[in-house]
């Protein structure tokens, strides 16, 4: 009788770590082979977007008055 419950847990057992495992075993295998992950940053490329927005806002924004005055000086 022991050995039918310590063989249903070990069944369990083996199946609960399948299951979390199978669908990332490609993603550790390639790990465990020395293999790096692609980076992935998705904050850093809309922090770089919103920088190139606020550059074009700022380059489309009229001059203040003082500035062009000096500009016209010059």
């Amino acid at each position: 009788m022991s050995m039918l419950v310590f063989a249903g847990a070990l069944a369990l057992s083996v199946s609960v770590i399948a299951m979390a495992i199978g669908p990332q075993w490609r993603r550790i295998v390639r790990l465990a082979m020395g293999h790096g992950e692609s980076t992935y940053a998705p904050l850093h490329q809309l922090a770089l977007a919103e920088r190139r927005i606020a550059v074009r806002r700022w380059a489309s924004a009229p001059a203040p008055a003082a500035l062009r005055r000096l500009h016209e000086a010059a």
